[in-house]
């Protein structure tokens, strides 16, 4: 319910379409859910609300891109946004499984995949045009700017050298959609 529940704001009847998956957080035994079609018909209807209007929005090439990643243990996500009228709207989210290999990654080399794999993902909207990177991964600000000594990270640094963006770095709590999709990937 976190990623759903952010966008909530964007989804008319959020409270009552979810009222069967939040009802199943209530009760003396956290352990047992009993999952029923009504449960299903709400995930299923907050499933496809997440994946189209408000919440969705076509990229508008005039405007800048947003690119948020993130990484965790078990996978690697990202969020492609525009802002508009102050608020930003995500244009595609994407993540998947890291492999085991992956799994092993010192943080700063799955940090720095996680910015790789967004990039090369969303190449058709990012090639070209100048974007805004962020991260919640500080060190990965100075990617550009310092002599890296890891070879792995020294790579990547090299592959997305074509790529025009400004990094930022944010809060952790600030990176709601990418943190979300890194710990549960599809």
């Amino acid at each position: 319910m976190g990623l759903v529940g952010y966008y909530s704001r964007f989804i008319p009847n959020f409270a009552a379409i979810s009222a069967p998956l939040t009802d199943l957080t209530r009760g003396s035994n956290p352990n047992r859910v009993k999952w029923g079609s009504s449960q299903g018909a709400a995930f299923d209807t907050l499933k496809s609300r997440l994946a189209s209007a408000p919440i969705l929005h076509l990229p508008d090439m005039s405007k800048p891109f947003i690119l948020r990643c993130d990484a965790s243990d078990v996978g690697v996500g990202s969020v492609l946004m525009q802002e508009e009228d102050g608020v930003k709207y995500p244009i595609c989210f994407a993540s998947r499984k890291l492999q085991p290999r992956e799994v092993k990654y010192a943080t700063i080399e799955k940090e720095c995949l996680a910015v790789v794999w967004a990039m090369e993902k969303f190449q058709i909207y990012l090639h070209g045009v100048e974007f805004l990177l962020e991260t919640d991964h500080h060190p990965l600000v100075y990617i550009n700017k310092a002599k890296i000594k890891n070879s792995r990270v020294l790579r990547w640094a090299l592959c997305i050298q074509p790529f025009r963006f400004v990094i930022k770095a944010i809060k952790g709590s600030e990176n709601y959609g990418a943190d979300f999709l890194s710990r549960c990937p599809a």
